[in-house]
């Protein structure tokens, strides 16, 4: 993985006080609703919003080197290794739309992926991330999950529980049949809970210990959790 770093960066430009200006990390499990909170934080300060998973599938499509490495290990249903994410990371954040900082939604995911970005980060003049982890009962995570509808139509997301439409089994917006993904049963849910938290314990204990993890209660309302963001990014910029 050392081959992570194979030149130097260019020196960042100047950065403007009313910018984002830095990493965030939001950590959480499925359904905590990070994914939502990454994209109105990265909509709000004009930055991108990131995810490996993003950066593998557009690497794939382009057919670019890294794409050509990962394509074989992915259709096989292996983890892709530390060293392609890492190289694929580092050639995202040098890209010139992420000179004013960026939000990444689920990455990293281990203590070893999280020490290696922090080395990245300070060669490419960042400061070390603030990381965010949106704590929620698990219970309530699979309710979330579960619940979760989409319309055949118009792909919109309902939830039968938090989100229902008007009319049961109709989206709102185009009458489309809603639908139930295979990836949000409970049998599937469940076990991918499990190996999350197993996973990702280390790395919040990692984070807690260097004073960069910052709690948000994701069981509160969308607009509750967003005005805590806020807060948090406010109070440390």
């Amino acid at each position: 993985m050392d081959k992570v770093f194979d030149k130097a960066p260019d020196k960042p430009p100047d950065k403007p006080a009313d910018k984002l200006n830095r990493a965030v990390v939001f950590l959480g499990p499925p359904g905590a609703g990070k994914g939502t909170q990454a994209k109105e934080l990265a909509r709000k300060y004009g930055v991108p919003h990131l995810s490996t998973g993003d950066m593998l599938r557009e690497n794939i499509a382009q057919g670019t080197p890294l794409g050509l490495q990962a394509k074989p290990i992915m259709a096989r249903g292996e983890l892709v290794p530390d060293s392609l994410v890492l190289k694929m990371v580092k050639q995202r954040i040098e890209n010139a739309d992420c000179s004013f900082g960026f939000v990444f939604d689920g990455f990293p995911r281990t203590v070893a992926q999280a020490q290696y970005f922090g080395e990245l980060l300070k060669r490419c003049g960042y400061k070390q991330p603030l990381v965010v982890h949106f704590a929620i009962d698990p219970v309530l995570v699979i309710k979330r999950i579960t619940g979760r509808r989409m319309c055949k139509v118009g792909g919109e997301i309902y939830n039968i529980f938090e989100r229902p439409t008007r009319v049961a089994g109709r989206c709102d917006n185009d009458g489309g049949e809603l639908e139930q993904r295979p990836d949000d049963r409970e049998e599937i849910v469940a076990p991918r809970l499990a190996a999350y938290a197993r996973q990702t314990a280390p790395l919040v204990a990692y984070y807690r210990r260097l004073g960069r993890l910052h709690d948000v209660d994701a069981a509160q309302p969308v607009e509750e959790v967003t005005r805590r963001v806020l807060e948090i990014v406010r109070g440390i910029k």
